[in-house]
Formats: C-alpha cells, structure tokens, sequence
C-alpha cells in the first residue's frame, strides 16, 4: 500500500511531526516508501532534522510550518503538498498540546488553549482532509487512553481527546462511499517529552508498571499502528485503537 493507481510514492502529511510520537510516524511511513509533508509550529531546526531522517529511511519529505488551529494555514499546508507531490494518501494528525491541573483549579484561558489546538485543531485538519484525501487514503487522529484512565489532573486534556474521539467516529460515517478511512489511535503513557516533563522517576517507574507489559509505551510502538492503518489496515474504519500494554 505504498503507491498509488499511477504508481507514484503515496503521500502523507503528519501534523506535529518534527518531535514525539510524530517524528516516529514520519520516519516509519517513509520507510514505507512515503514522501511526507512534516508539518511544524515553531522549531525549523527540528522539523527539518526530521525531513532529514525521513529522506535517510528512504522516502522524500518537505517541512511546512503551520498553525494547525489556523483554517487558512491548515489550507495552505494541503495546497503545498498538492503541489510539491500532486495530492494527498494519508493525514496523520499527531499535533496537540498538554497541560495539568485539577479540575478547581484549572486556568480556564488554558482550557481555550487546549481546545483551541487540540479541539478546534482536528476540525481544521480533518475538514481539508475530508475535501482532499484521495480514494484508498487514510485519515487518523490522535486521541488518548486518558479518555479512559480517569487520571486527577487531566480533565482538560481528556476533555479534549474524546471529543477527537467523536469526532473521527462521526467523519468515518460521513466519508461513507468515498474508500477513505477514519481512525483514531489512543496511546496511553509513551516515553515521549511531552509524558515525560515534570515527572520525577518515582512517578514515572509507577505508571509505567501498571499495564501488564510493565512498561511504557515507545514512539515506535504508536508508529507501527499509525503504519498498519495508513497502509494495509483497510478493513479497521470509524474506530479508536487503544495503544497502551492492555493498562484499561
């Protein structure tokens, strides 16, 4: 499933793909013979060290900034790879943004933030997506098993990720007719700095014991799924994969 009907590389652009768990999925899709558009916010620097090692795993790969809540920057973000590579297979939106606090306490301006990237920022995604996403592509958000967990301090972020989780549940519906799937991956604790900031070992060693595989996920396992659904996982449509050792 790495090329299409005229037999060029298939095409994928990853949000938030210049660190964590992105940054895997674009080098892992570009050993799959991929070109990839890494889409960035801020550091150049580290979006281009990705471009990098996709081109080094074997696939081509631009870096484009964009403000992923941004309607009219999501918009140019898919008109550059329509240009550069001639149309777009895959859309793997891994961007979003984290921040803890008990639900009393919460700053609700850091509410708006967070639902304004991770909310707001999956409709701006999916929406050019769902317009331009070509027939046998894919389309897979970034949701989380803290929709499950429960875990104090989360509330916000939770929030957040399972209304990504509806979200991709109602668009796979709506895309009926158009052989495009729509999933969602949910990874639980991932060795990634984002999980890691602020975490002293004691807190970390716990969490990472309570599934029963007694560790913490990596951004390869979460890559390897982001793979299977991007390619020959064509029958797995309108789901949430849960990727966290079995801890719920």
């Amino acid at each position: 499933m790495n090329s299409n009907s005229t037999d060029q590389p298939r095409v994928a652009i990853v949000t938030g793909g210049s660190r964590g768990i992105g940054r895997q999925v674009v080098e892992r899709l570009a050993a799959d013979g991929y070109a990839i558009v890494v889409n960035y916010r801020d550091n150049h620097a580290e979006a281009e060290t990705a471009v990098a090692a996709a081109r080094a795993a074997g696939g081509d790969a631009i870096a484009i900034p964009a403000d992923i809540a941004d309607e009219a920057a999501v918009a140019d973000l898919f008109e550059a790879a329509e240009r550069r590579f001639g149309g777009v297979d895959v859309v793997v939106h891994a961007a979003g943004m984290m921040a803890l606090s008990p639900l009393a306490d919460l700053d609700l301006d850091q509410l708006d933030r967070i639902l304004r990237v991770n909310v707001r920022g999956t409709f701006a995604v999916d929406q050019q997506a769902a317009r331009r996403v070509r027939r046998g592509g894919a389309i897979i958000n970034f949701s989380s098993s803290l929709t499950r967990f429960a875990r104090p301090g989360y509330s916000a972020y939770a929030a957040s990720k399972g209304a990504v989780s509806a979200i991709t549940l109602v668009l796979a519906r709506e895309l009926r007719g158009r052989d495009v799937t729509v999933n969602a991956v949910a990874p639980g604790p991932t060795a990634t700095a984002l999980f890691l900031d602020g975490k002293d070992e004691q807190t970390v060693a716990r969490i990472a014991a309570e599934p029963p595989l007694e560790r913490l996920g990596t951004p390869d396992d979460i890559a390897e799924l982001v793979a299977f659904l991007a390619g020959p996982g064509r029958w797995v449509n309108g789901q949430v994969l849960y990727a966290n050792g079995g801890a719920i």
